[in-house]
């Protein structure tokens, strides 16, 4: 298996800064204890039986004897919705157990099995199929019981009681679906209440990761850790996630096969999320303008349908995509018309490397097919992404390149004559549902007192933020 996902050795990608010493450091320890605790390990079999004798109350799960347990604390994380939110999702997991010296483990589906490799030399990182616990965990009623934000809601005791006094295992829903007591998770003082108890099960489709760094308990390690704060996701994932023997070859033929010999390699994902009213052919117009007339990525065609030679710079367009319009279109319009005069000459090819109409987050094949097109963007110099898709965020994440963020259809109607897209400014993801009753930037206006300002608005989705560098409002 491969031991790291590396870009191809001709990419013309600028190198984003290694990673610090500390945190290669910190990887290492990490290693070191998820070797010792893992789920083939004799600390996971004797904690996991602890979980046998849990009953519909939290104090069934206090450890009664101190000595039959292991020094072991694990957070097990439960993936759902598309791709892109499970990889960013599971990233945020990864970051929050380095933090707090646990243990990720993961309870995939049979959708997203054989896709990745083992991210940790020696051990594993999957529940076995025979940890049944995770059916009950599953369950309404046992969330009502052991949901951390219900504990909090009806606690009755001193609020500086540890958790772990209570219960040896929690739920925290950190989904899009939270209530305002799940979001209480965003607190010193929870984090305090929750350090010692041995079990989280951790459910969320967001990337959860910025609001990390807003916590005073965390944000003098994550400042060693990432110096740079605009590249903390492509670390994380170029790290944690490896695509599978049979993932990584596909990706690696296909690319082989039409993007290698290009100069400049450009990624195009489209997501067309209302196609009733806006149709492919509505949106094609204006993906037309951002591209040739706004980045300027691919020049700009003649009207007429002449065939031309083809020389100068050759560009390779990967479109990803579940409606083939985008790729047939313009494959035809490069194939069958000329450059137009004034533009740099160049050839152009177009192609696209999964053909399926509808997501189906709950397959094997389409997610297959799904990180397949991610990696594939992944490795072109230039992006081009529909705004506030978290499957576009991972591919510009993964790729460390600061994409073009296509703008929402209706903006295109409401405002014909605006640009149709604009440049991130950096290739971190937005958490784009954040806790609602705390704008950590519109506290740093009114001059509030708190951390650094490590964050600004999301250029594709001003409700949210992502992480930066410097202040910037």
């Amino acid at each position: 298996m491969r031991s790291s996902a590396s870009s191809p050795p001709n990419s013309n990608h600028q190198k984003p800064p290694p990673l610090s010493p500390y945190l290669l450091s910190r990887l290492r320890d990490y290693e070191h204890r998820h070797k010792r605790c893992d789920p083939l390990s004799e600390p996971f079999q004797r904690d996991s039986r602890e979980l046998d004798r849990v009953k519909n109350s939290p104090d069934s799960l206090v450890r009664k004897n101190a000595d039959s347990a292991s020094d072991c604390r694990y957070i097990v994380f439960t993936p759902f919705a598309g791709m892109g939110n499970r990889m960013l999702a599971l990233s945020s997991a990864f970051l929050y157990a380095l933090l707090t010296d646990r243990v990720l483990l993961v309870d995939f589906d049979p959708s997203m099995r054989g896709l990745f490799c083992e991210p940790f030399h020696n051990s594993t990182w999957l529940l076995p199929q025979e940890f049944t616990f995770m059916d009950r965990v599953k369950s309404r009623e046992f969330k009502e019981v052991f949901s951390l934000g219900n504990l909090l809601k009806n606690q009755n005791q001193n609020q500086n009681q540890k958790l772990a006094d209570v219960t040896s295992l929690l739920q925290l829903d950190l989904s899009t679906e939270y209530n305002d007591y799940d979001k209480l998770f965003y607190r010193d003082e929870t984090q305090e209440l929750v350090k010692n108890v041995p079990w989280l099960v951790l459910k969320s489709n967001q990337y959860f990761l910025p609001y990390l760094f807003l916590l005073p308990c965390f944000r003098t390690e994550l400042d060693q850790l990432f110096p740079d704060k605009e590249i903390v996701f492509h670390h994380l994932a170029r790290y944690l996630f490896n695509p599978s023997n049979q993932a990584w070859g596909r990706i690696t033929r296909f690319y082989d096969a039409y993007l290698a010999r290009a100069e400049q390699r450009i990624g195009l994902q489209i997501r067309v999320l209302d196609p009733e009213n806006y149709p492919p052919s509505f949106i094609l117009p204006h993906i037309l303008r951002c591209i040739q007339d706004e980045s300027r990525i691919l020049p700009r065609l003649q009207r007429n349908e002449a065939t031309t030679s083809r020389i100068g710079t050759s560009k390779a367009v990967f479109i990803a995509s579940l409606f083939t319009e985008f790729y047939s279109e313009l494959k035809d319009m490069y194939w069958t018309r000329p450059i137009a005069d004034g533009e740099e000459t160049a050839s152009v090819a177009v192609y696209r490397a999964s053909h399926e109409r509808n997501q189906e987050s709950y397959s094997n094949s389409h997610n297959m097919n799904a990180l397949v097109d991610i990696y594939l963007l992944s490795m072109c110099d230039f992006l081009v992404t529909t705004q506030v898709s978290t499957f576009g965020y991972v591919a510009f994440g993964l790729a460390g390149v600061s994409p073009w963020f296509l703008k929402d259809p209706r903006d295109y109607e409401r405002n014909p004559s605006e640009p149709a897209c604009h440049r991130a400014v950096s290739p971190e993801p937005c958490f784009q549902f954040h806790p609602t009753d705390y704008d950590p930037i519109a506290a740093l206006h009114r001059g509030a007192a708190g951390p650094a300002p490590v964050i600004m608005y999301c250029e594709d989705a001003i409700w949210g933020f992502k992480l930066a560098n410097m202040m910037s409002f």
